[in-house]
C-alpha cells in the first residue's frame, strides 16, 4: 500500500512552502512518526513526520518551493517487510555457495600486495576519514557539498533538529574558515603559487521567514507613527522575591521562575488602565480588546518569532512560565503552528538575554505597543538622598502615536515600573 507524503496545511493564508531539508534518503526504511523533512513558510518552520512505516520514495528534492498539500514522496508500507524477508533467504543461500573451499584461497592474494613496499604504506588508514561522515546523518545536498569542499564534518556544529547539520551550517563554516584555507595553502608549496581563494562575497537567498520579518518591520516603520519612551526599573524586589521562592516554585510546578512572568503580569495590569495600548487601528476605527493576548519574542536559528500567550490576564505565574517553556520547545522541534503566532494584542521582547543595555523595539503591527526589556546591570542610584548600588534595567515602550498619546504611554510605562519595583501591588491590584 502506497501512502502519499504531503506538504501539510499550516494556515489559510499560506499557499506554498519551501521543502528545506530531507532527513531521509530515497529508498530508506522509515518508522511511523520518524521525522522526514522540514518545510519553511513565510511564518513558521515545521517538521513533518511519517504517517506510517515503510520504504520512502522521494519525488521532490529539497530546496524546491511546493504548494500546500502537494505530494513530495510516498511510503510503501508493504515494501519494508518484503525486503526484510529476502534478507534471511539470501543469508541462507550464502552458506551453500561458501561451502566449496575454492573461495578460501582468495585471502592469500592480499598478502603478496602488502609484501612489497606497500606494506609500510598507510593506504589502509586513508579510508577512515569517510566513516566519521557516515556516523552523522546528512541530507544529499549537504553530503554533496561536504564532499566537494573536502570538509571534516567533525568541525561543524549542527543547528538543525537533533543536532543535524544543515546546508546553512556548512556555508557558515566555509565563511568563517575563509582565512584558514589560505593559511594551510601557505604551508603547502604546491598551491602557494596560485592559491585560489573563496569569493569575498557570498550570496544567499533569504528564507521565507526572513523575508516576512523584513516586510513586517518595513511595514511598521512606514505605516505607523512610532515613538518610544524610556524608563529604568530597580529590579531589587523582583530579584529578592524570585530568589526567595524559586526553589519552592520549581519543586511545586516543575519549572523555573523567571523574570518574564513578572513582566507579563505587570504589563497586563498596566494595559488594563490604558486600553489604547492594547488596541489597534482597523481602517478608520480603533479596535479595543477586553482580553490580553501577549506575544513574547523568541529568537531562533531561522529568525525572530512571536508566539502569543492567550488570555494572559487569567494565567498564574506558573502557567505563564509553562507557556513560554512550551513555545521554546516547539520552536526547537519545528512544531510551532501558525495559530501560535496569531491574535496578539501586545508584545514583549527581551534584548537583555543577548546583553543589550538599551534599544528601541519596533512595533509588531497591527499592535500599538511593544515593551522592550534589557540587561540588568548594577548602577549607582540615589535612594533617600543616598547613593546606593542597585540592579537596574532600562525599559522601552514603543507605541503608535496615532492612537496613543505621549501621556498615556509614559504613564503606562511608569505603572509597569511601579508594579515591578513593588511586586506585591500586582497581587493586591493597587
Amino acid at each position: 500500500m502506497l501512502i502519499d507524503v504531503k506538504i501539510p496545511s499550516v494556515g489559510e493564508s499560506v499557499t506554498e512552502a519551501i521543502l528545506a531539508e530531507w532527513y531521509k534518503q530515497d529508498g530508506d526504511v522509515v518508522q511511523k512518526d520518524d521525522p522526514l523533512f522540514v518545510i519553511e513558510t513565510d511564518k513558521v518552520t515545521l517538521e513533518v513526520v511519517a504517517e506510517a512505516g515503510g520504504v520512502l520514495k522521494i519525488t521532490v528534492p529539497e530546496g524546491e518551493t511546493v504548494p500546500i498539500c502537494a505530494v513530495v514522496g510516498t511510503i510503501d508500507t508493504e515494501g519494508a517487510p518484503a525486503e526484510a524477508e529476502p534478507a534471511p533467504a539470501a543469508a541462507a543461500e550464502a552458506p551453500e555457495l561458501a561451502a566449496p573451499p575454492t573461495p578460501k584461497p582468495t585471502p592469500p592474494p592480499p598478502a603478496p600486495e602488502p609484501a612489497p613496499a606497500h606494506a609500510g604504506a598507510p593506504t589502509p588508514e586513508v579510508p577512515p576519514p569517510t566513516p566519521p561522515e557516515m556516523d552523522r546523518p546528512l541530507s544529499p545536498s549537504v553530503r554533496r557539498l561536504v564532499t566537494e569542499k573536502g570538509i571534516d564534518i567533525g568541525r561543524i556544529s549542527g543547528t538543525g533538529p537533533g543536532g543535524r547539520i544543515t546546508k546553512g551550517d556548512v556555508m557558515l563554516y566555509l565563511e568563517q574558515a575563509g582565512a584558514a584555507p589560505s593559511a594551510e595553502a601557505a604551508a603547502v608549496p604546491a598551491p602557494a603559487s596560485a592559491a585560489p581563494v573563496e569569493d569575498a562575497v557570498v550570496r544567499k537567498p533569504m528564507t521565507p521567514i526572513r523575508q516576512r520579518i523584513a516586510a513586517r518591520l518595513l511595514e511598521a516603520k512606514q505605516n505607523t507613527a512610532m515613538l518610544t519612551t524610556f524608563n529604568e526599573i530597580d529590579m531589587s524586589r523582583v530579584m529578592a522575591v524570585r530568589a526567595a521562592y524559586k526553589e519552592a516554585f520549581q519543586k511545586k510546578y516543575g519549572i523555573s521562575l523567571g523574570f518574564m512572568s513578572f513582566f507579563l503580569k505587570a504589563s497586563v495590569e498596566a494595559l488594563k488602565e490604558f486600553p489604547a495600548i492594547n488596541a489597534y487601528i482597523e481602517d478608520k476605527e480603533i479596535v479595543y480588546h477586553n482580553y490580553y493576548n501577549i506575544g513574547v519574542a523568541i529568537g531562533s536559528g531561522k529568525g525572530l518569532v512571536v508566539p502569543v500567550i492567550r488570555n494572559a490576564e487569567k494565567l498564574s505565574f506558573a502557567a505563564l512560565e509553562q507557556a513560554i517553556v512550551d513555545f521554546v520547545e516547539k520552536i526547537k522541534d519545528n512544531r510551532l503552528e501558525l495559530s501560535d503566532l496569531e491574535g496578539g494584542t501586545f508584545t514583549i521582547t527581551n534584548g537583555g538575554v543577548f546583553g543589550s543595555l538599551l534599544s528601541t523595539p519596533i512595533l509588531n503591527t497591527p499592535q500599538s505597543g511593544i515593551l522592550g526589556m534589557h540587561k540588568i546591570e548594577k548602577r549607582p542610584v540615589v535612594v533617600d538622598d543616598e547613593i546606593v548600588i542597585r540592579p537596574m534595567m532600562y525599559v522601552a515602550l514603543s507605541y503608535d502615536h496615532r492612537i496613543v498619546d505621549g501621556r498615556e504611554a509614559v504613564t503606562c510605562l511608569r505603572r509597569m515600573k511601579e508594579f515591578l519595583e513593588d511586586p506585591e501591588r500586582m497581587l493586591l491590584e493597587i
